[in-house]
């Protein structure tokens, strides 16, 4: 693996406070609210506040995630595919299904998944449900919305991707070498992905940020992206965005917004 040497001196963010989610707010007949249970903490805008019923639903899928994780201890931490277990909850299935796709570890996949599971569970009670986890996104929505691109967390997000009615509901998840506390053992900025199963969205982008290792992997990651694509279910992965320092690579069903 080559690495740029003027990367190394760029230092992560890491905002504990996830300062970023103060600059989406809810519209009119929304609401927002948080959602912390152990780990796992979730941002979710919906018709009303539905966070009790949230709450529950996190912590019986962390229940399901923990007891196979107490039985298989490698779940948690292999960084490459594991057997697609059989008699495991429908969240570590998901996870460990998109893990062979992508060919990372099934963890690479939890964010996404666990978004889709809850505003899944959610939606017979919202029509509009929007979760959020750490930057992974499983959208239901009767109306347009511009998701912020934010590979600078230092500045304001100017670059968005608007999402048309006829979208949802949709996965959008990210991956990143220098945002955030995920393992990535590329370089790039910001690889965002798009889709409708958002466990295998959110491998994807961790397998395709793997491969972001300088400017002129951008065209690569577009074709590994298109390849991917080709071995899911059809629109699994529906697009993606990629980008290095100032460099940035769009493939498939995306439209960009200036923000």
């Amino acid at each position: 693996m080559v690495r740029d040497p003027k990367r190394k001196s760029r230092p992560a963010h890491r905002d504990p406070h996830r300062a970023y989610r103060a600059q989406c707010r809810p519209r009119q007949g929304e609401t927002a609210f948080q959602v912390v249970v152990e780990h796992t903490d979730l941002r979710i805008i919906a018709s009303r506040d539905l966070s009790q019923e949230a709450h529950q639903i996190v912590r019986d899928l962390r229940a399901g995630l923990k007891t196979h994780i107490s039985l298989y201890p490698e779940f948690a931490t292999s960084l490459t595919p594991l057997p697609l277990p059989e008699h495991a909850s429908p969240l570590v299935q998901d996870m460990a299904e998109a893990a062979i796709l992508c060919n990372v570890g099934p963890m690479a996949a939890v964010a996404g998944a666990v978004a889709q599971h809850v505003a899944e569970a959610l939606v017979p009670l919202s029509k509009e449900v929007l979760v959020e986890n750490g930057g992974d996104l499983y959208l239901a929505s009767t109306q347009e919305r511009i998701v912020g691109l934010l590979p600078d967390p230092n500045s304001e997000a100017f670059l968005g991707l608007k999402l048309a009615k006829e979208k949802f509901p949709v996965a959008v998840c990210a991956s990143s070498a220098t945002i955030g506390h995920s393992l990535s053992l590329g370089q790039g900025d910001l690889v965002v992905v798009t889709g409708k199963r958002a466990a295998v969205v959110d491998a994807a982008a961790t397998a395709l940020c793997n491969q972001l290792q300088s400017p002129g992997d951008l065209a690569r990651v577009v074709e590994a992206a298109q390849e991917l694509a080709a071995t899911c279910r059809p629109k699994d992965i529906q697009g993606i965005f990629a980008q290095y320092g100032e460099e940035i690579a769009v493939w498939g069903d995306l439209e960009l917004a200036a923000l």
